[in-house]
């Protein structure tokens, strides 16, 4: 899930997102409330937390002006105003949730499940792919019945591959929805991903269930039979070379 963080005071914008990653939120952190219109603008994300007070358009402006644009994704506004005037004003400026300032994390996290199991959003608990299931509240993974052992960022990709199941995802959609802006769209890293993902589910049926669509990208299919045509549509070599530790 891709989650925009609106925060001015750099050292809470670090924790947070760090905290964040390390549930399997990919993290875009922005100081102000232009920065945040501009990239709510050009990106899909599926939820925002969103400070009050931040330079240029505050955090109350610029809930407006997303709702006026017609987006419809789940706002938490944070801020350290917690009179109940303020956290009417937050809600009827379009936020879906008000968290005050200071806040413990878990009560965050938990905010957010709360705000991405609303009906809008069509997120269930469960996701079931031929053998695969994945529980979306503890983020763990089964296939054909057997836990899967997954870092962070894999069960990140792995659960965008199977709420994208059955349709073919190229490398740009994946570098914005699981990794962030920072990834080098010049690097192997992807590819790095897929192999430890099919290693993971088992080597035969992880080839299978994530097929590699020459110059599209990637096909996540139940399907346990690989559709391919003379020259096109087959499984493509991938380097080996592993990734940063940071990037795990």
């Amino acid at each position: 899930m891709r989650l925009l963080l609106v925060e001015d005071d750099s050292r809470i914008a670090r924790f947070v997102a760090r905290g964040l990653q390390e549930q399997s939120y990919a993290v875009d952190i922005v100081a102000d409330g232009d920065d945040a219109l501009y990239h709510a603008a050009i990106n899909d994300y599926d939820v925002v937390v969103l400070d009050v007070m931040i330079p240029g358009k505050d955090g109350l402006t610029v809930c407006r002006d997303l709702r006026a644009l017609g987006k419809r994704m789940p706002i938490l506004m944070i801020t350290a105003c917690d009179a109940v005037a303020d956290r009417i004003l937050g809600l009827d400026s379009g936020a879906d949730d008000y968290l005050t300032k200071p806040f413990e994390f878990r009560e965050l996290l938990a905010r957010l499940r709360a705000l991405l199991r609303r009906p809008m959003n069509l997120r269930p608990s469960k996701i079931q792919v031929g053998e695969l299931e994945l529980d979306t509240a503890s983020q763990t993974a089964k296939c054909g019945g057997r836990p899967i052992s997954l870092t962070a960022r894999e069960y990140r990709f792995l659960e965008f591959l199977a709420r994208n199941a059955n349709r073919v995802v190229g490398r740009s959609e994946i570098a914005e929805q699981v990794w962030d802006e920072s990834l080098d769209r010049c690097s192997n890293l992807i590819e790095v991903f897929v192999n430890r993902l099919r290693r993971k589910l088992g080597e035969d049926l992880g080839k299978l269930m994530l097929q590699t669509r020459r110059g599209r990208g990637y096909l996540f299919s139940a399907s346990r039979e690989l559709e391919t045509s003379a020259g096109q549509e087959t499984e493509s070599a991938v380097p080996l070379r592993g990734p940063r530790k940071s990037d795990a």
